[in-house]
Formats: C-alpha cells, structure tokens, sequence
C-alpha cells in the first residue's frame, strides 16, 4: 500500500496572516492591520506557500487576488483558525488563574474597567487586543477577545450588545474648506460632496448617511480601509468625510471638524458572546456601563 503524503506542519501565525491579505486584497493595507512591515509580510506569505505547496495569492495592477489554491484553502484556513482559537479558550476557561482578554478600536479607551476589573478580581489575567474597525464580531467569535468595546454598526447576531455612550458625529474637512469655522452644517451642506466608501456594507451606510433622509444616495468618493488613507484623501480635496467626535479631536494640523447636526449620533457598545459563561465577562459586563462613559479619566 503507498505511503500516505507528509501532512504540513502548518504555522498558525502564518495561516493569519494569508486570511488578512485574503480580507483586505491588499498586502499594504493587510500589513498595517497586522502591525507589521509589508516586506516581512510577503515573505511570511511565501513561507506558508512552500508550506502547502501551492501558490496562494497573486499580485495585480488592482492589488491582491486569491489563487484558484488560495480558494480552496480560505474556508479552511478559517475554521482552522477558529478551532484553534476556540480550543485555546476553553483550555483557559479551564485554568487557573482564570484570563479575559478586552478588544478595542480605534479611538476608545478601556483602561478605567480593566483597572477596576483587576481591582475585584486580583488573580486574573486581564489583557487588551487592538481591533481594527471591521473585526470586532468575528474577534469575538473566533474567540480572540472574550469582549470588545467598539462603535456600532457590525452584525450583533449570537452576541451580548450594550449601549454604553453615544458620540456625536462630525464633518472632518480640510482647513480651507468652505464650510471651515461654522458652528455646525447639516447633510444639505455637504449634498454634493464625495465621501469615502468603505467595504462593509453597514459601516458605510452608517458614516455615509446613505441614503439621505430624502431617498437619494450619498455621492461616491473613493473605496479607503485605513483611516489615514481617509485623512490624506481628504486633505488634498477630494472627499469630505463623517467620523465620531473624539476621532475627530486628533486630526493632522490640515484639517478641521464641525458639528454635523440632523444625524443620529454614534454609539458605543460592549459586545460580548450570548452564550459566554465566565464569570470575568459577567463582572466586565456589569462594571463598564460605570467605568466607560466617553471621559476616559473619571474613576468612579
């Protein structure tokens, strides 16, 4: 009977890694969202294509394309990434001292409930994870963090969602923007500005207003992931754009804000599992809304 084929002893960083290039198509922007270089990135790639034996991802003109290989191997890079996270967490459940790791994006601070958690609960383990804007529900689900604070919208399906504050949303445009120095414009003001587009089809109705009260839609600006790519964008002309206040309160010198009134604020959450039964998550759940209220300094 023929000898079965070697089984590649896969790196699990490296399996990451390919699904962010997958996600974002795009190896630059796919490097800033794993905070690493994107030449380190392109050879941890090629180490896990000699891995499996196949191509995995192409270049273009456009950016990054899977592979017929990559096709097949991106189910099955994700769930081999959820098991493996799923078998870390419950392998943690299970010892002592007991661990909760809280995600956050861009903007929010937690450090007042994670102190405060460590305070009544001195023997765990508690750790914070930067989430880019896109990842908290699958974080949450492939079990990466065990809770996340983080602005609406994303799907919220097989998660524990509570408000904690609200922020008001604001024009991010360029200094010597015409409507620069207002005390407040409304989405009549800006009825023909561009505005950036993202991927995530909730996420860009939401900043983009889209549609208008009206039923007309949001005039197109240009498809950006970074935040940054969004500033520059912006700063040379070619978009405004809608951002939550404190995001706002730490622009590059070129730009400015303004109230944009007329438009439901935007809210911030702590989601965690529906289903997650440990009692580090019950006591976060309980002591946020106190410690989280939008003045990243009050004590309580």
């Amino acid at each position: 009977m023929p000898e079965s084929a070697p089984v590649p002893d896969l790196d699990l960083r490296l399996v990451r890694y390919f699904t962010a290039v997958a996600e974002h198509r795009h190896f630059g922007r796919a490097a800033e969202a794993l905070h690493i270089a994107q030449p380190s990135l392109s050879r941890q790639i090629r180490r896990l294509e000699q891995q499996v034996g196949a191509r995995l991802l192409d270049r273009t003109p456009q950016g990054t394309r899977l592979t017929e290989a990559g096709e097949v191997f991106l189910p099955r890079a994700k769930a081999l990434l959820r098991s493996a996270a799923q078998a870390s967490a419950a392998t943690r459940a299970a010892a002592e001292p007991s661990r909760i790791t809280i995600g956050y994006t861009k903007g929010l601070i937690v450090t007042a409930a994670m102190r405060e958690l460590r305070r009544r609960h001195p023997e765990a383990d508690v750790q914070s994870s930067h989430l880019s804007w896109n990842e908290p529900r699958a974080a949450l689900l492939d079990h990466r963090v065990d809770a996340v604070v983080a602005r609406l919208p994303f799907p919220t399906d097989r998660l524990h969602v509570t408000v904690l504050y609200d922020e008001p949303r604001v024009l991010v445009i360029p200094v010597d923007h015409r409507l620069a120095g207002k005390e407040s414009v409304t989405l009549d003001d800006i009825a023909e500005e561009p505005l950036p587009r993202a991927t995530d089809p909730l996420w860009d109705a939401f900043w983009r207003v889209d549609p208008r009260p009206d039923g007309s839609p949001a005039p197109d600006g240009p498809l950006v992931q970074a935040m940054e790519d969004k500033y520059e964008l912006i700063a040379a002309g070619d978009a405004v754009a809608i951002v939550a206040r404190p995001l706002g309160d730490s622009l590059r010198p070129d730009l400015t804000t303004v109230p944009l009134h007329g438009v439901e604020p935007s809210h911030v959450v702590l989601a965690t599992r529906a289903d997650d039964r440990s009692r580090l998550v019950a006591a976060f759940r309980k002591l946020a809304p106190a410690h989280l209220t939008g003045h990243p300094f009050q004590t309580g």
